[in-house]
């Protein structure tokens, strides 16, 4: 009772030392609780969706994928005929049945052409107003649509983007485009995740979506009262065969759950692992405070030992201020967590994904998660500190408070951190030299674990010579004050070294992924500019195929010298060896394919692929079975009939641009695959006159006016959307290691917090003989720049020695250019300078504060 008395003044007594630390607790698990409670409200936002949705049966085609997919190589969903409806109807069981149809395949956009489509990467619907969506949705103004003028349009995009009753709107599907103007606007009665819904009629979805009627996306029944939808399927299966998929509405929600499940447990884990590297930074955080609040108490906890208090009760003592540090930081945390959810919700909500806090779900696991993770982190972090105050001998009493008894860090842990180091060297060494991306990971990942706890260790080591350098260049200018600025930041190397370790986790990161994404690009750069020989490529961002008066309209364009088309689809094959490789990826496009994309070959000419009853494989596919120029390989197309192809070239297995891919011509494909059948176009790549390509650039674009889903790029464009697409992916996770940096931050705020602490006395001798506050307040800045800058150039140094060895991993999948971005690099160093000035803005503050006297008298 008597040491959780002791704990509990001592930690009431430095309340205000330990509040920078419970904040570093505070955001690690607010990150943790946050990001659990952000994908659980997902989850029951989707699965509340899902179950509204889902009919008691589902008819769709046998081809149909359970999540309701429509995208397929010829820009239709797979349909059931009409007769299918009027069976189902009559099926025992089934109170009611009606026809629907629904694609994603298609683009919509206003009277002035602009996109509809959810910025959020949310899909575009259009489909036909049924009973079933009357279900979920509420038509708030106007009317369902009754004509082939007529068409429904949800809330959320009616506010999105200021549409109203009147408004022209046009669908561009494979079809062609049909306008139609908005008669009704329907709000959901659950929450819209983020998806784009249109309504046409029946009959006009059914022509402006497919083409032809009498035809459905599936049939949607409702069972009779008493009539479960388990036996209700069985009744429509024996009525109408195995020729279609029929799935109960549980089976429909657990299907589109599963389709979102990927990228749910993708965000939920990326986020906490983000989360992690926090929780570390946040470690030396607490180490510092703890160290330093010892060291501070070596006279108090000598006393304790004098008059007999055992090493077992302050290492306790100690251990328990930790337990109600983490305690705190822990609860507020868990709070703070919900209203991070909160905030991303809203966030995601001005990005175009709409979830409602009516759906806000905090299971209890998550308060569990939270409360454990921040107590255990923080009790192991002061388990050292604890360690150490135990060892304080009673002969302490007799020495000034706040003298270390470890000021150096010991030669032992610094010769584990060297050889550490040395391990993790070797091992990033041992992931350039491997052969495979597999064992090269495995050593880049032991490398990175090593050689980043092998530089915690030998950080205090480090401290004196690097501190000195940087003072050479940083503080030497300022005079006596950065003499002492600098001799403040060697005064406890292992404090030095642990703050700027913090630091140091944060921008190692940094610059690790500034490495591979700036070796991204300047390899595929590096790669289009020798393979890529056309001027001009003309896709759908979102994926959405190339309708046939979009290619007529582009080989219209009088600039224009050639147009090469490009198709996938999904084949069986069956190889020399014998086997027979299910829905394996082939590649069809015109022969002058050969000529726009300048792909390796290891044996015969690409060019002789395309000749009829021809095609190419990659090496690797060739090495796995037994395939060799003249050999023949069976390719049962999908949706048409099988093919004895010979294979005429060997491409080589190393490209980056169409890597992996098997080529044949279009009109091999043609022959065995009906026109009906026959894949869009996914590309179109495009050559420009002798001496037209500006003219012929404007005029593409003109060309696809009517067509504003498709992107007219010329080499420059496709490499700045490139480096667009990696930037992005990278700023959103700099974003997210903005946390472990802010903890860090925290970090030398409190180190210096505590040091000023620690050195009252000093600091109003100093001032007693002569300093005044401003170079006061100017060498507690100069140290925690210099501090700041240690920490920037461990991390940085680390990083980009990381991010040289996960280059050479790319190299394997022909990514073969490094480059540093040091444009990155030296920003982040400068920037560190003004994270450290940040930092000493509140302790300069103070320490200039003091009154002299008082601060010479403390004990």
């Amino acid at each position: 009772m008597t040491v959780l008395k002791t704990s509990m003044r001592n930690f009431l007594a430095h309340k205000g030392r330990m509040a920078l630390s419970a904040v570093a607790v505070l955001l690690s698990v607010a990150f943790v609780s946050g990001t659990l409670v952000f994908t659980d409200t997902m989850s029951t936002t989707f699965d509340k969706l899902f179950a509204a949705t889902a009919s008691d049966v589902t008819v769709s085609a046998k081809d149909a994928s359970d999540g309701g997919e429509t995208t397929s190589e010829t820009g239709k969903p797979p349909v059931v005929p009409a007769s299918v409806l009027a069976d189902v109807r009559e099926v025992d069981g089934v109170k009611s049945a009606e026809g629907a149809l629904h694609s994603t395949s298609l683009t919509v956009v206003d009277g002035d052409k602009e996109s509809l489509s959810p910025t959020s990467g949310g899909p575009t619907i259009v489909g036909n107003w049924t009973a079933n969506d009357a279900r979920t949705m509420k038509i708030t103004s106007g009317a369902a649509p009754e004509g082939p003028d007529q068409i429904l349009v949800d809330a959320d995009t009616a506010d999105k983007h200021g549409l109203e009753l009147g408004d022209e709107i046009g669908v561009i599907s494979v079809v062609g485009t049909h306008t139609a103007k908005i008669s009704g606007i329907a709000d959901f009665t659950v929450t819209n995740p983020g998806a784009a819904i249109f309504f046409l009629d029946t009959k006009t979805a059914q022509q402006a979506l497919l083409g032809e009627s009498d035809v459905f996306t599936n049939v949607n029944a409702t069972a009779a009262d008493g009539v479960s939808d388990a036996q209700l399927k069985k009744n429509v299966v024996a009525a109408l065969g195995g020729d279609y998929k029929v799935l109960t509405a549980k089976e429909s929600t657990e299907a589109g759950q599963k389709d979102v499940e990927g990228f749910m447990g993708v965000l939920k884990y990326a986020m906490l692992g983000f989360a992690g590297i926090a929780f570390l930074v946040g470690i030396f955080l607490i180490i510092n405070t703890f160290s330093m609040l010892v060291a501070q108490r070596t006279r108090e906890i000598g006393l304790m030992r004098a008059i007999g208090s055992s090493r077992k009760q302050v290492n306790r003592s100690v251990l328990i201020e930790a337990l109600l540090l983490g305690v705190v930081g822990s609860v507020l945390g868990v709070g703070a967590g919900v209203g991070l959810a909160v905030g991303l919700m809203k966030l995601m909500g001005m990005a175009g994904m709409e979830l409602s806090t009516d759906d806000l779900t905090v299971a209890w696991t998550t308060p569990v998660i939270g409360l454990l993770l921040g107590v255990v982190v923080t009790v192991l972090a002061a388990y050292l500190p604890a360690r150490r105050a135990g060892k304080i001998s009673p002969m302490a009493a007799l020495r000034d408070a706040g003298a270390p008894a470890d000021a150096r860090a010991g030669w032992i842990r610094g010769g584990i951190g060297t050889f550490l180091t040395a391990v993790g060297a070797f091992a990033l060494y041992l992931t350039s030299a491997a052969d495979k991306a597999a064992e090269g990971s495995m050593w880049l990942g032991l490398g990175v674990v090593l050689s980043l706890v092998g530089f915690v260790l030998v950080g205090p080591l480090l401290a004196g010579g690097v501190v000195r350098v940087l003072g050479v260049f940083v503080l030497r200018v300022f005079g006596p004050v950065g003499r002492m600025a600098e001799r403040n930041a060697l005064r406890n190397p292992r404090r030095t070294g642990a703050t700027g370790a913090a630091l140091m986790i944060g921008l190692a990161l940094v610059a690790c992924l500034s490495v591979v994404g700036a070796s991204m690009v300047a390899s595929a750069t590096d790669e289009l500019d020798k393979t890529v020989g056309t001027d001009f490529i003309i896709q759908n961002d979102a994926g959405q195929l190339i309708t046939p008066q979009a290619v007529t309209a582009v080989k219209d364009t009088p600039q224009v010298e050639r147009v090469t088309e490009y198709k996938w689809t999904e084949a069986d094959f069956t190889t020399p060896d014998g086997k027979t490789l299910k829905n394996t990826a082939i590649t069809a496009a015109d022969p002058t394919y050969a000529t726009d994309l300048r792909v390796e070959t290891v044996q015969g000419q690409l060019a002789d692929a395309y000749r009829p009853d021809s095609m190419s494989v990659h090496e690797k596919f060739a090495e796995d079975h037994g395939i060799s120029l003249g050999s023949k390989i069976d390719v049962a197309f999908k949706d048409g009939s099988t093919a004895g192809l010979t294979v005429r070239a060997i491409t080589s297995s190393d490209a980056v641009v169409d890597a992996g891919a098997m080529y044949t011509s279009i009109d091999t494909m043609a022959t065995y695959v009906p026109a009906d059948k026959m894949p869009l176009d996914m590309l179109l790549f495009v050559s420009a006159k002798d001496g037209r390509q500006d003219a012929a650039y404007t005029a593409l674009k003109d060309s696809l006016h009517d067509y504003p889903q498709y992107t007219v790029r010329d080499q420059t464009d496709y490499k700045e959307a490139l480096k667009d697409q990696i930037g992005q992916l990278l700023n959103m996770i700099y974003g997210l290691l903005a946390l472990a940096i802010v903890v860090a931050i925290l970090g030398v705020v409190n180190t210096l917090a505590l040091s000023v602490v620690e050195r009252t006395r000093e600091i109003g001798l100093m001032r007693a003989i002569g300093l005044s506050r401003r170079q006061l307040r100017r060498m507690i800045r100069l140290e925690s720049v210099v501090i700041a800058l240690f920490g920037a150039l461990l991390g940085l140094g680390l990083g980009m020695g990381w991010g040289a060895a996960a280059q050479q991993l790319l190299a394997l999948e022909g990514l073969k250019v490094l480059e540093i971005p040091w444009p990155t690099i030296i920003g982040v160093f400068i920037s560190s300078a003004f994270v450290g000035l940040f930092a000493a803005l509140v302790p300069a503050f103070r320490a200039g504060r003091m009154n002299v006297l008082n601060a010479i008298a403390t004990e």
